[in-house]
């Protein structure tokens, strides 16, 4: 039997970690405000300037295959999406959604790397203003914790 991990506290050091980021231009004055959240949040967790990777893609479908070529070169202890979704008028919104989101999961499973999932999808701009800080934070925050977790499985 395994011990309960209930209750574990979540390891947030990132000074070990090397961190590859994926930012879709798409709906760029979220997207940036994302990226500047979540390079702020990483660096409050320790994580070197010099073990980031920051790149960006057209749009959200675009950022799992550059989530695919960072993790194949195997140079990276978590990796993090950031893009804007928002809802138009057209069955559009779901696709990209839905494809991007599959992607970004699938490279995850695929290559058993975090990804942490900050592409955001939102009825409108107000949404999605409302979210982009709070949540390129959070993606720092997931990457780091669930990378040092797997080093410990």
């Amino acid at each position: 039997m395994f011990g309960a991990e209930k209750g574990s506290a979540a390891n947030l050091d990132g000074s070990a970690l090397a961190i590859g980021i994926v930012q879709a231009r798409f709906n760029a004055s979220i997207t940036d405000s994302l990226a500047q959240a979540c390079l702020q949040e990483l660096a409050a967790m320790g994580v070197l300037a010099d073990n980031i990777r920051h790149v960006q893609v057209p749009g959200a479908l675009e950022v799992p295959i550059a989530l695919q070529a960072m993790a194949e070169s195997e140079e990276f202890d978590a990796l993090i999406a950031l893009g804007c979704i928002i809802r138009g008028e057209t069955y559009h919104f779901e696709l990209v959604a839905n494809e991007s989101g599959a992607g970004v999961t699938r490279i995850g499973l695929d290559f058993q790397i975090p990804i942490a999932n900050a592409i955001l999808t939102t009825e409108d701009e107000a949404q999605a203003i409302a979210r982009q800080t709070d949540k390129g934070r959070d993606a720092a925050i997931v990457a780091v914790e669930m990378a040092n977790l797997l080093k410990t499985l």
